[in-house]
């Protein structure tokens, strides 16, 4: 299972996070600086899997942004990594080539994404075609709000 997600920026900022385990909020900066500062002064050439405390951290760096996920230690490294990509693919479905500035400005959004496809911490929908039928919907909906014809 999937215990949290991450993004952060190459200096370290985080720009989503989701935590599907019950963790205090003291706790999970704790962890979240921790393996932030070991994963951005990692090499390149390094393999994206590190074994922390009893789990395993599991990131891919696109761009400028780490998509990080912590798992339990039984999970399947490759499928983590495969369910992340899916994940960047969504996103870049939905934002037309994904930035650090879409995930700032459009937080919500991102987090729809990260939403539709784990839940609570299980990867919820494998199609690409099907992430993008939900995405064009939910856009849908979202100009028809804004156009005053669905009541908010």
């Amino acid at each position: 299972m999937i215990e949290f997600i991450l993004l952060v920026n190459r200096q370290g900022k985080v720009r989503l996070t989701r935590w599907y385990t019950t963790t205090s909020q003291k706790e999970r900066a704790k962890i979240t600086r921790q393996i932030v500062s070991q994963i951005t002064h990692r090499g390149s050439k390094l393999c994206n899997v590190l074994e922390w405390q009893d789990k395993k951290i599991i990131y891919r760096k696109y761009a400028s942004l780490y998509f990080i996920a912590g798992v339990s230690g039984y999970e399947n490294e490759l499928s983590i990594l495969e369910a992340l990509h899916h994940f960047v693919e969504s996103l870049d479905k939905y934002f037309g080539n994904v930035c650090e500035l879409d995930l700032i400005y459009n937080f919500h959004k991102a987090y729809f994404v990260l939403d539709e496809v784990f839940l609570g911490g299980v990867l919820l929908e494998t199609s690409a075609n099907v992430m993008e039928k939900k995405l064009e919907a939910q856009e849908r909906m979202m100009d028809a709000a804004k156009a005053g014809l669905i009541d908010s």
